[in-house]
C-alpha cells in the first residue's frame, strides 16, 4: 500500500499485523482517485474526513494530491494513522481521532464543522456503510457541492435519498464504492 500520486507519492504505507483492517488495494484506489480527479480539483478540497480511516490512505492521497487538511477517525489504528502522516510530512494537515465513529460525528456537527469530501470505509456486512451515510446526512457535515465516498460489501445496498447518486463501481464479487453529490442549494 502507497501514496499514488502528489507531494508523497510512492510513500510505502504502514498497515495493521492480521485482519482488524481491510486496507483498500492500490488498484482500486488508484481507479478511485482517476474518477475523483475527474469530478474535483484536489487543490480546491479544503477539508477531507477519512471515517473508519485505516491506515489513513485515503485521506492522505488527497492531501498529497492538494487538499488542505483531513481528519482521520478510527477506533483501533489511530497510531498507524499518526505514523504514516508523520512519515509522508503531513501530521499538521491532520487531525487523527480515536473512538466511536457516530459518537465523534456527532462531536464535529456541535462544533458546526463541515467537509468538501468524505470517505467511509467502515468493515463490510455491518450496516455500518449506510449508517455512515445517513448520519453525515442527518448531521449536515458534507458541504454543498461535496462529495461523499462509501467503500462497502459488493452484496450491500445504500439507499439514501439526500444525496445524489453519481455513480457506482464494484471490483470483483466483494468491493464497491459509490459515489454520492450533495448537490448545491440553487
Amino acid at each position: 500500500m502507497r501514496i499514488i500520486t502528489g507531494r508523497a507519492r510512492g510513500l510505502k504505507l504502514k498497515t495493521p499485523a492480521g485482519f482488524l483492517t481491510r486496507p483498500t488495494s492500490d488498484r482500486v484506489k488508484e481507479s478511485l482517485f482517476s474518477i475523483l480527479s475527474g469530478l474535483i480539483n484536489f487543490s480546491e478540497i479544503a477539508s477531507v474526513l477519512d471515517i473508519f480511516a485505516g491506515t489513513g490512505a485515503l485521506g492522505l492521497e488527497s492531501i498529497s494530491r492538494g487538499a488542505k487538511s483531513a481528519t482521520f477517525i478510527d477506533v483501533a489504528t489511530t497510531e498507524i494513522i499518526r505514523d504514516n502522516a508523520t512519515r509522508a510530512k503531513f501530521i499538521g494537515e491532520c487531525e487523527i481521532l480515536r473512538g466511536d465513529f457516530e459518537k465523534i460525528l456527532r462531536r464535529l456537527a456541535k462544533k458546526n464543522l463541515s467537509f468538501d469530501l468524505i470517505f467511509s470505509d467502515p468493515p463490510y456486512a455491518t450496516g455500518l456503510a449506510e449508517k455512515s451515510l445517513k448520519l453525515v446526512a442527518e448531521l449536515n457535515l458534507l458541504n454543498a457541492g461535496g462529495l461523499m465516498i462509501i467503500e462497502h460489501g459488493a452484496e450491500e445496498f445504500l439507499d439514501e435519498k439526500n444525496f445524489k447518486l453519481l455513480r457506482k463501481m464494484t471490483y470483483g464479487h466483494t468491493t464497491a464504492i459509490e459515489i454520492f453529490l450533495r448537490e448545491k442549494v440553487k
